[in-house]
């Protein structure tokens, strides 16, 4: 099916994935840190994202990060589906997953924070619940069996990351899901691409505390 010309593209498509865009800047971390007078892109790693707002500010301030990363990820993709032109050339779903990806353009590089954002999983997760919340479970089982096996969160997200295209192949997705899965994965590796550094020079630091493995065999 060829491709849709940008002229050819309803107003309307440009109005809701620039909203997406705006929604995505919206970053839950430094709209509490405001609140707490803090900037967590000053502290710990330096990424505006749930890991470094729960290693420097707690557990109930990066719940509320994740919270506002995941919801925004789903409003984004909500209002697309919902608004989405029905004569347009492109269709209601693939409207859906081009504002979640816009959404999460946005976290990585938010307009009202000088660009400076997180790293995007969480805001794909949200328009993931929205799109195709079938693939979240076995996400969420590849993510948490990498975080026990190795303790490395960087490396559990971008593992999960990678399943979505494999995920999207597997089902025999349409176009939409299946650009979407690849773009999403290529991104989350980039923004992740100092953590895979780091795991590469031995200098990653770990979440000792999920590190089953390591305990059972100390134990």
């Amino acid at each position: 099916m060829p491709s849709p010309s940008l002229t050819s593209i309803a107003p309307a498509t440009y109005a809701l994935i620039l909203a997406a865009y705006l929604i995505g800047s919206l970053s839950g971390s430094l709209l509490l840190g405001r609140l707490r007078g803090v900037d967590i892109r000053q502290l710990g790693s330096g990424n505006a994202g749930g890991t470094n707002a729960f290693r420097t500010q707690g557990l109930r301030f990066a719940l509320g990060v994740v919270v506002i990363d995941i919801g925004k990820g789903m409003l984004a993709a909500w209002l697309a589906l919902r608004y989405a032109p029905v004569a347009s050339t492109l269709s209601v779903t693939a409207h859906g997953y081009a504002a979640a990806f816009a959404a999460v353009l946005g976290h990585v590089w938010p307009l009202w924070h000088g660009f400076r954002g997180g790293k995007g999983a969480a805001t794909v997760v949200g328009g993931l619940l929205v799109l195709w919340p079938f693939a979240i479970p076995a996400l969420l089982i590849v993510w948490v069996a990498t975080l026990v096996l190795s303790g490395y969160v960087g490396l559990a997200t971008v593992l999960a990351a990678l399943c979505l295209p494999l995920l999207a192949w597997w089902s025999d997705a349409g176009e939409p899901r299946l650009w979407f899965a690849c773009a999403a994965a290529l991104l989350i590796v980039y923004t992740h691409r100092g953590n895979l550094a780091r795991l590469r020079a031995g200098t990653e630091s770990r979440f000792a505390r999920a590190r089953l493995l390591h305990r059972l065999r100390r134990g």
